[in-house]
């Protein structure tokens, strides 16, 4: 009967945490809404403040395929995918091999030269922009998927993140695989790879909506319709002289989507990524 009545007295303290959760809850899930009913209506009930859903969806997103003649929608989205992916695929073998090679294989010039690296992520992007551009420029790269990658397939905070969770990678792994014969590349390929796939899955998640949401440096290095991304088409259509905000809300709903199913699928192995988790 004690048990009970405790149980109830902590159940009722705890109804005032439930609610003020309930409530954020509904605070930070509320944009979202409203960006989905605002795709569902016209111009004129967006700018009313209508938060419920309307009647236009099917007209707006036939606006959107035929928003441009020189940009195409399809396109657009399979220029994002394409430039994302690649993108998080390099940035992944890349910075996880160095990850990799300076916590397993640390030394003082290692551990000084990762120093350095750190102290890049003190540097503003905006200050380097100038000189990439130049450099992609002289290369003649412009509007390729390697101007829109290049930057990025190496970042200090991926490497630092997977040098950071390698420190939980068991060495004895690798001292019983160099007994079996096996090589260095081996072991990071056949015994890394698989325990750190947690870290593998926070990292891609990462990496895949900075490339997807990218805005600024694509905007510098592609000029061409053609070679245009999401983020980049929304600006077009935000930045006329008079806009149309349900057609723009399809088009921001159209982009948001890759992001929320990627980060859907892999929540589980995000959180246990970032919390250092190795299985």
């Amino acid at each position: 009967m004690t048990k009970k009545k405790n149980k109830s007295a902590i159940q009722r303290r705890l109804i005032p945490t439930y609610v003020f959760l309930i409530i954020w809850s509904l605070i930070s899930v509320f944009p979202l809404f409203w960006m989905i009913t605002a795709a569902t209506n016209n111009t004129v009930d967006v700018a009313r403040g209508k938060i419920w859903f309307g009647t236009e969806a099917l007209n707006n997103f036939t606006k959107l395929l035929n928003y441009s003649k020189d940009i195409s929608l399809w396109g657009t989205m399979w220029n994002s995918f394409f430039y994302a992916v690649l993108q998080t695929l390099l940035c992944l073998f890349i910075c996880s091999l160095a990850g990799f090679g300076f916590e397993l294989y640390h030394d003082k010039i290692k551990d000084g030269l990762f120093s350095v690296l750190l102290l890049a992520m003190m540097v503003p992007q905006v200050a380097t922009m100038i000189p990439l551009f130049k450099m992609i420029s002289s290369m003649h790269l412009l509007n390729t998927s390697v101007a829109f990658i290049l930057p990025a397939i190496s970042t200090p905070f991926m490497i630092m993140m997977f040098r950071q969770n390698s420190r939980n990678f068991p060495v004895d792994i690798m001292e019983a695989a160099r007994l079996d014969g096996l090589s260095e590349i081996g072991i990071f390929f056949r015994m890394y790879m698989p325990v750190m796939k947690s870290t593998y899955a926070a990292a891609a998640v990462i990496c895949f909506m900075n490339a997807w949401n990218a805005y600024l440096w694509p905007k510098v290095v592609m000029n061409q319709p053609k070679a245009q991304t999401m983020p980049m088409l929304i600006a077009n259509m935000a930045s006329g002289y008079t806009t149309d905000y349900g057609m723009l809300m399809m088009g921001v709903l159209f982009c948001s989507v890759p992001t929320m199913i990627i980060f859907f699928v892999l929540q589980k192995q995000f959180a246990e990524g970032i919390t250092g988790s190795v299985k």
